[in-house]
């Protein structure tokens, strides 16, 4: 499997006409399925159990939560009126990550930050499970959320950001495709301590070729008998953005 010879194009600066302009509209709270993943809104009355042993009771969890304003939380209880808030919110929207080779439910995304008139939407609060972290399902989770909001809502922009420390995240977001943007310093205090934010984004004419290349690594003939995958995903969408 080659990696494709096509190139992003040069992004527009201000003043580009839009039309037509954005249709403005608000995610909806449905499950979005594919091969290796399902995401179900965030439900208390059905998620609390197999998510608080994902992310506390697994070797490794307590790392799951070095970059996030929250957790981990002292009990399960507790997490459980976090999962209730967050069902309760609208923006944040929040999805439950399920791996259906598992058949458990492993991690956590939300769509945040949404701006339907502008066409402006961001993919935050991310976190995965050890036992999700590094799998295909990981992979097709996010993919799942970009593909709908950019293919079924049609926002023209996609954002990414984390703190500026967190190499991890920032390594995840160019291995999808994201372009960085630049850091805002002095951003939030979480946990009392400084972040500086770093910020990424995918606009809606890139997208196509980037959708292109999460087809081709999500491909089953991708992965050899071992689930080794043959071409990387990183690989594939950093040539997109190879100057010629």
């Amino acid at each position: 499997m080659s990696q494709s010879p096509q190139r992003l194009p040069e992004r527009q600066l201000s003043g580009a006409p839009v039309d037509p302009l954005p249709p403005a509209l608000w995610p909806a709270r449905v499950p979005l399925d594919g091969q290796y993943t399902r995401l179900e809104p965030i439900d208390p009355r059905r998620h609390v159990d197999e998510l608080y042993h994902a992310g506390h009771e697994v070797d490794g969890s307590d790392d799951v939560w070095t970059y996030l304003p929250y957790g981990p939380f002292p009990s399960k209880a507790a997490f459980a009126s976090w999962v209730r808030d967050c069902a309760a919110s609208a923006d944040p929207i929040w999805f439950a990550i399920a791996d259906r080779e598992q058949g458990r439910f492993l991690g956590v995304v939300s769509l945040m930050d949404i701006q339907p008139k502008v066409g402006g939407i961001e993919i935050g609060h991310i976190w995965f499970g050890p036992e999700l972290q590094r799998t295909r399902a990981a992979t097709e989770a996010l993919y799942l959320m970009m593909t709908y909001a950019m293919d079924e809502l049609k926002y023209r922009r996609l954002q990414w950001k984390c703190n500026a420390l967190n190499q991890p995240s920032r390594n995840a977001a160019l291995r999808l495709g994201f372009a960085f943007e630049g850091v805002l310093y002095q951003h939030q205090i979480p946990k009392g301590s400084n972040r500086d934010t770093a910020y990424y984004s995918i606009l809606d004419y890139e997208w196509p070729l980037i959708h292109e290349q999460f087809r081709r690594w999500l491909d089953p003939e991708n992965f050899d008998e071992s689930g080794a995958q043959r071409v990387s995903l990183g690989d594939l969408n950093r040539a997109l953005r190879q100057p010629e």
